[in-house]
C-alpha cells in the first residue's frame, strides 16, 4: 500500500502543496492568494484549500500548519487530497522524511469488506529519503492494524499462525507452533487454561519465530505478544458494550508479529525470538473458572479471581518461554487493561520497565518519531495486591491497590526473563474516533518508537 502512496522524487507533474502558518504569508502566486482571501483561508491548523488551475483542475494546495509545522500533520492530507502526485514545498529533508511516513500511514484504509476504488493522491518523496525504509514502516503499520480491524471469524489463532508462517518463511526464520493438548505436553499450562474453551478449530497455539539465532555474536531480542483473539471476559462475562471491540484483544500480537517482519526485513544487526500466545477466551463447560488455581510454566501457581484477566495469564508462559533463551532485551506488547486507558487515555500507552536507561531510550525515540509513549512506574508497594492465601500469586490484584495497569505490570514482572532488561507496553490499538489520517479501528501503537529505539542501539554497518 505505501508505494501506491509515496512517489519516487523524480515524478513528474507533481503539484506543489504549500504549508502556510496562522496569519503567515501564502506563496504561490497572486492568484493564489486572491483565491485564498477569496475563502476565507487563514492557515489555521489542518486548514486545506485546493487551488485550481486554468483549466479548472487543482493545481496546488495550500496547507495550514498554525504557529508551526509538525511533519505528522500531513497524516492528515493522504484522505483528503484529490488524486494525483503532490510535492511539499519548503520542507527541510528530517522534516520531509517524516512528513512522507505519515503520509504513508495516514492513507491506511481497512476495505476488506467494503471495497473503495478509484485513484488516490501520492506525495513525492523529499530528496535523500529512504524509501523503502518508509514503505516497511507503512506496511508493518498496515499489517498490524488490518489484524486488529479483521473480525474474530476471520482472524482466529489459525490465522495468526498462518501469518506467522508467512513472515516467517518469507526471512527464512524458524517457526514452531504447539496446539491445543498438545499444550500441556510442552508445559504451556497457563496458556492451555485459557484458550481450551474455544472450538477445535480455534484451539490455543504457542507461535515461536526464532531469526539469526546462530549468529551468537548479536544481542538476542525478544518480542511477546498477546494475542486473545476474542475476548468474551470468559465466565466472568463481559457486558455487551465491554465484548463490542474486543476483536482487538490480539493487538499485542498483531504488533509483535508486525515489529518482527520490520526487524527481519530491515536486516537489523541482532537475533530474534517471537513468542505469541493465540487463544480465544471462550464460555463452554470446559472454561477455566474463577477460584481455579493454574500451574504456569514458571512453575508458580496462579489463582485465577476473574477469568476477564487472562491475558497476563498466557503472558505468563510466553515470557517465561522467552527467558529461557536468554534474552539481551524483552518486550511484550498486549491490551492488557482498561486501567491503562482510564490512566492515560487511548492515544499515550504507558510503559512499564525498571530499566531507567530503556525507558529513555524509548521514549526518546518517540519522541522523534511522533508515537509516543508514557512511562509508568512498577510501584513495588502494590505488589502485596497480588498475594493469595492457596497459590504464589493472584491474577486479579487486591481492590485497595486500584492501579490495575500498575499490578497488571507486576504481575508480568513475576515471569519476566531474568537476563537482560525487560519492558511492558499496554497498548490500545485502537481509534476511538475517526480523525483526519486516522479512521476508527485498529492503530500501530509504540511499535514505531520499540524500532527507532533497536535502530539507534544495533545499527547496521
Amino acid at each position: 500500500m505505501a508505494d501506491t502512496l509515496i512517489a519516487a522524487e523524480h515524478a513528474d507533474g507533481a503539484r506543489p502543496i504549500h504549508l502556510v502558518t496562522k496569519g503567515g504569508e501564502i506563496s504561490g502566486g497572486d492568484t493564489i492568494r486572491v483565491w485564498a482571501r477569496a475563502h476565507d483561508f487563514t492557515g489555521a491548523a489542518g486548514q486545506l484549500l485546493i487551488a485550481p488551475g486554468p483549466d479548472g483542475d487543482p493545481s496546488a494546495a495550500l496547507f495550514g500548519i498554525g504557529d508551526r509545522f509538525d511533519p505528522f500533520a500531513i497524516r492528515a492530507l493522504a484522505a483528503r487530497l484529490p488524486a494525483g502526485d503532490w510535492r511539499l514545498e519548503g520542507v527541510g529533508a528530517d522534516d520531509g522524511r517524516l512528513a512522507a511516513l505519515a503520509f504513508a500511514l495516514g492513507g491506511y484504509r481497512f476495505d476488506r469488506y467494503k471495497r473503495r476504488d478509484g485513484a488516490r493522491p501520492r506525495l513525492v518523496a523529499p530528496e535523500g529519503a529512504d524509501l523503502a525504509e518508509i514503505h516497511r514502516i507503512a506496511a508493518a503499520a498496515a499489517l498490524a492494524r488490518e489484524m486488529v480491524d479483521t473480525p474474530a471469524a476471520d482472524m482466529g489463532p489459525l490465522q495468526i499462525e498462518t501469518i506467522a508462517r508467512e513472515i516467517a518463511e518469507a526471512h527464512g526464520a524458524a517457526i514452531t507452533v504447539t496446539t491445543g493438548d498438545d499444550l500441556l505436553e510442552a508445559n504451556y499450562p497457563a496458556v492451555h487454561a485459557v484458550g481450551r474453551a474455544a472450538a477445535p478449530h480455534r484451539a490455543p497455539r504457542l507461535i515461536e519465530i526464532g531469526w539469526n539465532l546462530d549468529a551468537a555474536d548479536r544481542p538476542l531480542i525478544a518480542l511477546v505478544g498477546k494475542g486473545v483473539v476474542f475476548d468474551t471476559g470468559g465466565l466472568d462475562l463481559k457486558s455487551a458494550a465491554g465484548m463490542r471491540n474486543m476483536k482487538k484483544d490480539m493487538g499485542g500480537a498483531a504488533h509483535a508479529l508486525a515489529l518482527a517482519r520490520l526487524i527481519m526485513q530491515a536486516d537489523l544487526p541482532v537475533r530474534l525470538v517471537v513468542l505469541v500466545a493465540a487463544v480465544e477466551n471462550a464460555v463452554s463447560a470446559d472454561a477455566f473458572r474463577p477460584g481455579d488455581v493454574l500451574q504456569t510454566r514458571a512453575g508458580l501457581t496462579v489463582e485465577v479471581g476473574n477469568t476477564d484477566a487472562e491475558g497476563r495469564l498466557i503472558l505468563a508462559d510466553a515470557l517465561t518461554r522467552a527467558g529461557e533463551h536468554s534474552p539481551t532485551l524483552t518486550i511484550d506488547f498486549a491490551t492488557l487493561t482498561g486501567a491503562a486507558r482510564v490512566a492515560l487515555g487511548p492515544e499515550l500507552p504507558p510503559l512499564y520497565t525498571d530499566d531507567d536507561a530503556l525507558a529513555e531510550a524509548v521514549t526518546a525515540a518517540g519522541r522523534a518519531v511522533r508515537d509516543p509513549v508514557w512511562r509508568m512506574p512498577l510501584w513495588p508497594g502494590y505488589r502485596d495486591a497480588l498475594n493469595s492465601e492457596i497459590a504464589d500469586i493472584r491474577n486479579d490484584s487486591a481492590a485497595w491497590a486500584q492501579g490495575g495497569s500498575i499490578t497488571a505490570g507486576l504481575f508480568l514482572q513475576r515471569f519476566a526473563p531474568m537476563t537482560g532488561s525487560w519492558a511492558h507496553l499496554d497498548i490500545f490499538a485502537w481509534n476511538p474516533r475517526a480523525q483526519p489520517g486516522r479512521p476508527e479501528g485498529g492503530e500501530f501503537q509504540a511499535a514505531r518508537a520499540v524500532y527507532q529505539m533497536l535502530r539507534e542501539r544495533y545499527p547496521r554497518d
